[in-house]
């Protein structure tokens, strides 16, 4: 039975996830500078926002290990994570999930992809854990392994709890065959996995997050985690690593360098958006000025306006303090912003005739990010099962034509020119900076539709190939 730890662990919050604590195999009381390893985590977890942990302990075996964790998930009001106390891990690790605000489902897993006894084998593909292994389930393709956090959101607790019920149910009777406690948490993802639930994958990077078995081990393990430094793997993630050309080479290079200051500073990431929505306008008023003077102000202004775009994802990411509104706020200022500056260069044009080409790049814009929202938004209103089968249409779409796309994709030159080819929004920024300093409004329009025109194509020819069955 579940028995609570002592008060530095519990009632951290309210929206936090609540921890259930698996302390039913002898690892987790191996010496280590903390104490034991169950200290260590207990002194991890006092760091992090968890709403409460509750510690399994030994004595009924795997089956009531399972019934524990059932028991909880059925009673909490929030998400549950569960972890073994033998797992020697990064705090920057574990807040890969307990410190996300989404609280959603999801697994830590490291990227290697060489299983053993406390790695059981997974595959991950457009993020998520597709399949999951133990001693007894094989994985084919397996790219990953998973490092023993688990996490369940609040309205897939129900699936938890009976996945955990019915392989207590299979572990008493033998049906499981020699499991012991040590595959608890395992056999939750598997059994999470195969009932349909969708289980986002936090990959682990350069941190470390091992299990272990034996003092020795239990010393390797704790001696790895001072080869990494925490705070800059945290910095470094903050920057997206697949953003677009533009943003990677000429505008994340130095905001990386601004996080922690903002962080310091107390600014928020809606705070960043503001200042950004701020420029944008500035840079439109000097738009339309018509000058040489006041587009090339325009351009740096506009330019500054993105840097500040990029900024705000990246203290949000750092921070953790990221949210679906701000996601939308984001978004939203991103299309105000640039229409803004579409208007503030066509008043600047004074040229009647300029009017129908601001309108025709607007029009092409809302096209764009519609056949974008749309595709998105399709497999998302037909349940977790109907997304598992949307992101895996690539295998019953034209095969040519995919196996092609794939090929491809495996090449670094060949996803930065793609991601170049779509025209997203770091592109888009270069493209209006340095036409509409250099040569005016006319000139930025026309290169708009005919780069934005050939995005479009592409974009709706990948969505019609992976939508094809």
């Amino acid at each position: 039975m579940p028995d609570s730890l002592p008060d530095s662990l519990t009632t951290r919050g309210t929206t936090a996830p609540a921890v259930v604590l698996l302390a039913t195999t002898p690892a987790g009381r191996l010496a280590c500078p903390e104490g034991t390893l169950l200290d260590r985590l207990d002194g991890q977890l006092g760091v992090l926002p968890v709403r409460d942990v509750q510690v399994l302990t030994p004595g009924g075996g795997l089956g009531a290990d399972l019934r524990g964790v059932a028991k909880i998930a059925r009673t909490a009001g929030g998400a549950v994570a569960v972890l073994p106390a033998d797992l020697v891990a990064h705090t920057e690790a574990l807040a890969l999930l307990l410190e996300h605000p989404a609280h959603d489902t999801g697994a830590l897993v490291s990227l290697e992809a060489t299983a053993g006894p406390l790695r059981p084998p997974v595959r991950v593909e457009s993020g998520a854990v597709v399949a999951a292994g133990s001693s007894f389930h094989i994985v084919p393709e397996a790219n990953a392994t998973f490092r023993g956090l688990l996490q369940a959101a609040e309205p897939d607790l129900t699936t938890l709890a009976e996945v955990a019920e019915e392989l207590a149910e299979l572990a008493d009777t033998g049906k499981l065959g020699p499991v012991t406690p040590v595959e608890a948490v395992d056999l939750l993802l598997v059994g999470l996995v195969r009932s349909g639930v969708k289980v986002r994958a936090a990959p682990l990077g350069p941190l470390h997050a091992d299990r272990v078995v034996g003092q020795h081990a239990a010393d390797v393990a704790v001696e790895r985690l001072a080869e990494v430094d925490e705070d800059r793997v945290r910095l470094d993630t903050s920057v997206k690593d697949d953003d677009g050309f533009f943003a990677t080479f000429f505008v994340s290079t130095w905001t990386r360098h601004l996080i922690k200051p903002a962080a310091r500073l107390g600014l928020t990431p809606n705070t960043v958006t503001g200042v950004s929505v701020g420029l944008a306008a500035l840079a439109a008023v000097w738009f339309s000025a018509g000058t040489p003077g006041g587009r090339l102000l325009g351009a740096a202004l506009f330019y500054l306006s993105f840097a500040l775009d990029c900024l705000d994802g990246q203290l949000a990411r750092y921070t953790r303090t990221f949210s679906p509104l701000g996601a939308w706020v984001d978004g939203m200022a991103d299309r105000l912003k640039e229409y803004a500056v579409y208007v503030g260069l066509a008043f600047g044009a004074a040229d009647p005739g300029i009017w129908p080409l601001a309108v025709a790049a607007m029009i092409l814009q809302v096209v764009r990010h519609a056949l974008d929202h749309s595709f998105a938004g399709a497999p998302a209103a037909a349940g977790p099962r109907a997304r598992s089968l949307e992101e895996s249409a690539d295998a019953a779409a034209p095969k040519g034509l995919i196996a092609l796309a794939r090929r491809v994709e495996r090449l670094p030159a060949a996803r930065r020119l793609k991601r170049m080819v779509v025209l997203p929004i770091g592109e888009r920024t270069a493209l209006i900076c340095v036409t509409a300093a250099g040569w005016g409004a006319r000139t930025t329009f026309v290169a708009l539709l005919c780069w934005g025109g050939v995005a479009a194509a592409y974009q709706l020819l990948g969505r019609m190939a992976r939508s094809v069955r």
